[in-house]
């Protein structure tokens, strides 16, 4: 489309970097790789493509920094951490600009990622001066017992492209604010953004060797992931991304006892019970499912509606979905849904949408490449739903809204807790009774009651089950970087 041509060529040239950064230092390579604008197919860049030998050399950066980042006074990481917040905030609209060139979302959801990355930022500034330790009462009169918080060292960040710059901050503004020193390897499809705040954090006065980019073509990934979560410098490793790489990386960081957070596969249900107040649940679901064109690791990927509402639901859900929901360029302003992130998504959506009409699936709307081409998809919406089809036992990550019909609550918890991963649920319900139980047995990390939004910098994001190890943001991110020492105190 003519206004994602014209958006590529006018990316803030202030912010775009091609190089690797390593100790401070922008590092072109002998190869670099191209990123491209999911909805025009055209190139934004191409960047320096890191291979081991760069992955090594940034570790030891990260080590050497660690050293002094990790031993300089909390008031003073944290103000190092504001100033980049502040940054951020004053570069917000570039940056924005950026995740639309690479990832396609709609500009209006760009920009509300950057002003939730920032976020991170200006949280965990002010959750570095608050890494508490601890006096416990010993059992002799002799001796005291301390407990101090350290910082586990290096830590190699891994990241995926839907969120390409608040996946990042959420991981780095924890482990910065801990005392850690961080290697960050970007999604191959959107390295920019990543390196745009490496820009910024340059500027911030964060030192050199604390915040390094090693972008990385598909073709260098194994190699590159397997030194950040190989290499002896490295103590931590941080990832976020499909369940399977997230096991191929454990394994990795299994031979030498690495600390581990994994924020891995999802595959929410979006229960609506009778009780519900079906229009607020219409809006939620909307919100919940189609977010980034229906990208996101916490997006609703199964509906399961109780037979007393569930044909005004389907109803009112495909008159809202044709309504309100506009496919195009991110650049354009009418657009609240972008292209998906390339071919493989798109056939992903059309297999499952083939699979569930083969098996007496009914589509309401939607259901083919929309008009436009490339990658765009037509947001669509399946009725007759059954357990037994594709899009309700694996994570569709597009716009595919299914709906399954359902008689009892026990039954919808069931057919919920079926699946091996277990990030995100939602319900809608107005029954008080209801919503205690339902939301104590929804084998999930977060529960969405009567809301389809759920992400805040101060509530702690992860999953159970096969969704990964351990939380991000809230007062609990910060733990995931800090090692406990207990101290004994003796000969008093």
């Amino acid at each position: 489309p003519a206004a994602a041509r014209r958006a590529v060529r006018s990316l803030p040239a202030a912010l775009v970097r091609r190089g690797a950064l390593l100790g401070g230092q922008w590092l072109q390579t002998r190869a670099a790789f191209a990123v491209h604008d999911p909805a025009s197919g055209e190139e934004l860049a191409s960047v320096a493509d890191c291979g081991a030998s760069e992955a090594r050399a940034a570790v030891r950066a990260a080590h050497e920094a660690e050293a002094v980042w990790g031993h300089l006074p909390a008031k003073e990481r944290s103000v190092r951490l504001r100033r980049w917040f502040e940054l951020m905030m004053e570069n917000k609209e570039e940056l924005a600009w950026i995740i639309t060139a690479e990832n396609g979302k709609p500009l209006k959801e760009a920009q509300g990622e950057i002003l939730y990355s920032a976020s991170f930022l200006e949280w965990f500034a002010e959750e570095a001066r608050r890494v508490y330790g601890d006096v416990i009462p010993a059992s002799t009169k002799d001796r005291r017992i301390l407990v101090l918080k350290q910082p586990v060292g290096v830590a190699a960040i891994i990241t995926p492209w839907n969120f390409p710059s608040a996946m990042i901050t959420r991981k780095v503004g924890a482990a910065l604010a801990a005392g850690c020193t961080v290697v960050v390897k970007p999604a191959e499809e959107t390295p920019l953004s990543a390196l745009a705040l490496g820009e910024l954090a340059n500027q911030a006065g964060i030192p050199a060797g604390v915040y390094n980019v090693v972008p990385c073509s598909r073709q260098q990934t194994a190699a590159v992931g397997e030194v950040l979560c190989t290499d002896p410098l490295v103590s931590k490793i941080s990832f976020t991304g499909s369940t399977a790489t997230g096991k191929i990386l454990l394994k990795h960081a299994a031979g030498t006892v690495k600390r581990v957070s994994m924020e891995l596969g999802g595959h929410a249900p979006f229960i609506v019970f009778d009780s519900a107040d079906v229009d607020r649940a219409v809006a939620g679901a909307l919100a919940s499912k189609y977010r980034n064109s229906g990208q996101t690791c916490v997006c609703t990927n199964r509906f399961l509606v109780q037979k007393g509402i569930h044909d005004k639901f389907v109803e009112k859900f495909a008159k809202v979905i044709d309504r309100e929901l506009h496919v195009g360029s991110g650049f354009d302003p009418k657009t609240t849904q972008g292209p998906l992130i390339n071919e493989k998504a798109v056939e992903k959506v059309e297999r499952h949408i083939r699979d569930a009409v083969s098996q007496g699936a009914c589509i309401v709307t939607g259901g083919k490449r929309h008009s436009l081409g490339k990658n765009f998809f037509e947001p669509t919406l399946l009725s007759n739903v059954t357990t037994k089809m594709l899009c309700t036992q694996e994570e569709t990550f597009g716009p595919l809204a299914p709906v399954i019909k359902f008689d009892t609550e026990t039954e919808a918890v069931a057919i919920a807790n079926a699946a091996d991963v277990g990030l995100a649920g939602y319900f809608y319900s107005q029954d008080p009774a209801q919503i205690w139980r339902v939301a104590e047995q929804l084998e999930v990390g977060m529960v969405g009651v009567n809301e389809g939004i759920i992400s805040a910098v101060e509530s702690p994001f992860g999953g159970v089950k096969q969704s990964g190890l351990g939380r991000e943001g809230s007062k609990y991110g910060i733990d995931e970087y800090l090692e406990i020492k207990y101290v004994c105190f003796g000969g008093l």
